[in-house]
């Protein structure tokens, strides 16, 4: 994960960033891209309101959405509201808000 603000959740607990890890590898991995009319890329996450995005190119867009997702999963995790089970990883329990 690129973001370094989750270093503050995951304080010395190397299995919690192995969990984050692959629960944003997952959840990207849900992602749906498309090329809307004026030839942008258009990318969003199903079950994850509000994260999307919009870029010039296919990679950039991918690049935003992973960055959108990280910044929300962060934002809900200080607003305390559930995130999704993705794939079977509930990180709703496992990561406090520093």
């Amino acid at each position: 994960f690129h973001s370094k603000a989750f270093a503050k959740f995951l304080p010395h607990r190397s299995g919690r960033a192995i969990m984050l890890s692959q629960y944003l590898q997952k959840a990207m991995h849900r992602a749906i891209y498309e090329k809307i009319e004026d030839e942008t890329y258009y990318g969003e996450i199903p079950g994850f309101q509000g994260v999307y995005s919009n870029a010039d190119n296919l990679k950039s867009c991918q690049e935003t959405l992973q960055e959108v997702l990280e910044g929300w999963i962060i934002l809900e995790l200080r607003l305390q509201h559930p995130l999704p089970i993705v794939d079977g990883i509930n990180l709703n329990s496992q990561l406090e808000v520093a």
